[in-house]
């Protein structure tokens, strides 16, 4: 069963996160008070509602404790994303993630309880929604729309093992280029080399073999 996200405001930074995150097979509820917004997406997600996000009766008709997560990209109103972000946690949705305008916006949506904060300026639609279903990868950059960078903690069944042994390339298609480790970055890889349980993996291979590779 997919991932389950709210996604509560739907200019173009939420639109294309609810997008996203529905591209990648997860269940996604889309929230607007904007009638014209619903019927634009509702095709597209697997629900799609007209409702204020500021009124708890209105969270809890959506199941909101059943959430993964929950996107709030309401910064317009900074009072809208606040009440928001306030009554998602105290619903219990275990991970809340706020659009802000600027850091001072931001440093207040911390205090009220989100868990992570984006700005636009900086964070596309799209590498959020990446971040929200592969939080078993650190980060995730895209080189090209197929191709993309991550960083993974090494997997505990790889401990002590070494990179020839494992053949990371043959049977996972991607390509271990990096490895940090107490803050130091070794990219002259010694294949033999054990791999430790603290090694940070950085990795590059295709979109589809990154997905895979997330879920060991």
């Amino acid at each position: 069963m997919g991932k389950q996200f709210a996604v509560f405001g739907l200019g173009s930074f939420g639109k294309s996160v609810a997008l996203t995150l529905q591209s990648f097979g997860c269940d996604v509820i889309a929230v607007d008070n904007c009638y014209e917004k619903i019927q634009d997406i509702a095709d597209s997600v697997s629900y799609a509602m007209c409702g204020d996000v500021t009124e708890p009766e209105f969270m809890k008709t959506i199941g909101a404790r059943n959430l993964d997560g929950a996107v709030i990209a309401v910064s317009e109103n900074l009072e809208a994303a606040i009440m928001a972000t306030m009554i998602s946690k105290e619903m219990g949705i275990s991970y809340v993630l706020v659009k802000a305008m600027d850091e001072l916006q931001g440093k207040i949506l911390e205090k009220v309880g989100a868990d992570s904060i984006v700005y636009p300026e900086i964070d596309m639609g799209e590498r959020v929604a990446k971040k929200l279903i592969s939080t078993e990868f650190i980060d995730w950059i895209e080189l090209s729309p197929d191709y993309s960078l991550t960083e993974k903690l090494l997997p505990k069944q790889w401990e002590g093992k070494s990179l020839a042994e494992l053949r990371v390339r043959e049977k996972y298609g991607i390509n271990v280029i990096g490895i940090l480790k107490e803050d130091k970055m070794d990219m002259a890889l010694d294949p033999s080399k054990p791999l430790q349980p603290d090694d940070m993996l950085f990795i590059i291979g295709k979109n589809s073999d990154l997905e895979k590779f997330k879920l060991r």
